[in-house]
């Protein structure tokens, strides 16, 4: 089971990356830009993922776009949830108990990428354009 602590490993390795303590939980920021976060039961939810969210840690990424969204939603749908709320599109919320350690790295590296600049894309990859 993948644990806030694995989140926090992998942002330590991003440019840039920082950890604060909001209301909802733990986010995290490149350059004031919030690429991932600890999901709150806000009443903006669905009622029904909002009873997950309040049940199991839950966190959300960015994601490039809504199509990637919705692909790791129809691949995966025991681990992404439904669309939470459309403020901050696009993203994707998932389960943390359900989610593989090596997947978790990807989406806070991808997500970390969505919103960093590109000098500091570059930092953690030269290749990057």
């Amino acid at each position: 089971m993948a644990t806030l602590d694995d989140i926090r490993q992998t942002v330590d390795l991003l440019p840039g990356a920082e950890e604060r303590e909001t209301t909802g939980g733990a986010a995290w920021f490149v350059r004031n830009k919030l690429f991932a976060w600890e999901c709150h039961p806000w009443p903006s939810i669905p009622p029904d993922v909002r009873a997950i969210v309040a049940s199991e840690l839950v966190v959300g990424v960015k994601v490039t776009d809504g199509l990637d969204a919705l692909a790791l939603r129809e691949m995966e749908p025991e681990v992404f949830l439904p669309q939470t709320t459309g403020w901050g599109e696009p993203k994707v919320a998932f389960r943390m108990a359900r989610i593989e350690r090596d997947h978790l790295v990807e989406l806070v590296t991808e997500a970390w990428r969505v919103q960093a600049p590109k000098y500091l894309r570059r930092e953690l990859d030269p290749t990057d354009t």
